[in-house]
């Protein structure tokens, strides 16, 4: 059984009293428990200075609620009126996926606690062999000539003239200015893709095709990683993920992981991995100074998830997980893509996985991006996935939120794990958004869902010096929105397939 993995309880965090009484009252009026700290919350008592920030012109979010954040106008009073509809017509009706997912008989039920903890311990065997890099790249789609990575954007900022303007002013930028935008949000959380290739095809992630892979000359070196990883440090980021593609891939991940956790000023450097390759190196990742990890699977079901991924390997992904828990990895976040007609009647079978293991599973509503055939019949919102779990467990208990969190999170009472829900379609948490995103091409994405980019490879590669790059990085930071557009208008609006801009 999955309590041998029990660990000693996490402590409840620094909040203060009056943060927590606050948090508890509007847990309340949402009609959840509250309760202490969750595992994977990390609460720090809030400086003068982030107390400012959090007062700026931006809404911020009711993190206690989960009610509605107002009307917001008439495109905001559309998109809840589609909302409705959507859960109306859902209700009626379950429907089938495309890519070979219909032929895929569904079970009618779950499985157990005790059929789920079977198939962890499943795939806890001898050892975590798979697919090497170099036996991938042979059967991955070849890479057009001379794509450069800024090219086809329209919201691409020109960053020569950026450079020409800052060093016609001489005027250095603080930390506080590279990494601050025009609504206050300091982005002290750096997304870093190490590679476009993966060894999985999912669903929601690439096309079935596969997409055009960037050359391997234009993709950032091991160098102009820590470069940028140094220069974003120093104006303040503490946070770093390596993501992808599938990170584990990159020969060089264990020396980057070092490397990165060695730098003056950072907390925290995480891994998103699709597992699949992760267990042979996890041992060496966490000696490295890895400290936070995420694990992406869809589904509990062998078959299904070669339906789901196009891929074989269900059992080293669930190898890794177990490994990460054996070497007190605390939470072990479970990453789930919710998908109707797919994998949605799995939502109870991942919160029992939380019963007796320290894991934080994340359901994450299906978002749109280039080919991945985005609808939003497939799109199961936040309030359905909620009562699902609910439903079968009882109220949940809520737990507190750090400030920049993307998730809501929960825990069925008198379990080890919790659970949590990513909503960035029926309830976006742009408001309070710490993150940016440096892609395997080098090009600085100040948002997930946004056009405007600009290559930092670039401006590197013709002798831009740290100071030109952070005003590069300020002026991108700038250019950022107060928030997305709605789910609707994304599914029509131009993106990178989801693998090229790393997960």
């Amino acid at each position: 059984m999955l309590s041998r993995l029990a660990a000693p309880g996490a402590a409840a965090s620094g909040t203060t009293a009056g943060t927590a009484a606050a948090a508890a009252a509007a847990a309340a009026s949402s009609g959840v428990s509250p309760t202490a700290a969750c595992p994977q919350d990390v609460q720090q008592p809030p400086s003068l200075l982030q107390q400012q920030r959090w007062q700026s012109a931006l809404p911020q979010p009711a993190y206690g609620s989960e009610d509605e954040q107002g009307s917001g106008g008439a495109q905001q009073r559309d998109h809840h009126r589609r909302l409705r509809e959507m859960d109306s017509s859902n209700a009626a009706s379950s429907n089938s996926s495309s890519n070979g997912i219909q032929q895929l008989q569904r079970r009618p039920a779950w499985p157990s606690a005790e059929e789920a903890a079977a198939q962890l311990r499943r795939g806890s065997g001898g050892g975590c062999s798979s697919l090497s890099a170099g036996s991938f790249a042979s059967s991955a789609l070849p890479a057009p000539a001379g794509e450069p990575g800024s090219s086809g954007n329209s919201g691409t900022l020109e960053w020569r003239e950026v450079v020409e303007a800052a060093r016609a002013s001489q005027v250095p930028l603080s930390g506080d200015q590279v990494l601050t935008d025009t609504f206050g949000r300091r982005h002290t959380y750096l997304r870093i893709s190490l590679t476009e290739r993966c060894n999985l095809r999912c669903l929601y992630c690439m096309p079935e095709e596969g997409v055009d892979l960037t050359p391997g000359e234009q993709l950032l070196s091991t160098d102009e990683v820590l470069r940028l990883a140094r220069l974003f440090v120093a104006a303040g980021v503490d946070k770093i993920r390596l993501t992808g593609g599938e990170p584990t891939l990159r020969s060089d991940l264990v020396e980057l992981t070092s490397r990165l956790s060695a730098l003056p000023g950072i907390k925290a450097v995480g891994l998103t991995s699709n597992g699949l390759t992760l267990g042979r190196k996890l041992a060496a990742l966490k000696d490295a100074g890895l400290s936070l990890l995420n694990i992406s699977l869809d589904t509990l079901l062998p078959e299904r998830f070669v339906a789901m991924t196009r891929r074989q390997g269900h059992d080293r992904v669930l190898a890794s997980i177990w490994k990460a828990v054996e070497l007190g990895f605390d939470p072990v976040k479970v990453n789930v893509v919710v998908m109707r007609g797919v994998n949605d009647d799995e939502v109870p079978a991942f919160v029992e996985l939380t019963r007796h293991a320290p894991l934080n599973v994340r359901f994450i509503e299906y978002m749109p991006f280039d080919g991945n055939v985005w609808s939003d019949s497939k799109m199961v919102p936040f309030r359905e996935l909620l009562s699902s779990v609910q439903e079968r467990f009882g109220p949940l208990e809520r737990c507190l939120d750090p400030r920049g969190e993307v998730a809501k999170n929960y825990r069925v009472p008198g379990f080890q794990g919790s659970v949590s829900f990513i909503t960035s379609m029926t309830k976006a948490f742009c408001s309070d958004c710490n993150r940016l995103r440096v892609m395997a091409d080098g090009n600085l994405k100040v948002c997930l869902f946004g056009a405007s980019e600009v290559s930092l490879r670039d401006a590197m590669r013709e002798g831009a010096s740290d100071d030109d790059l952070r005003a590069i990085v300020s002026a991108a930071v700038d250019r950022k929105k107060a928030a997305h557009a709605g789910m609707f208008e994304l599914a029509a609006a131009p993106n990178r397939a989801m693998v090229k801009i790393g997960g």
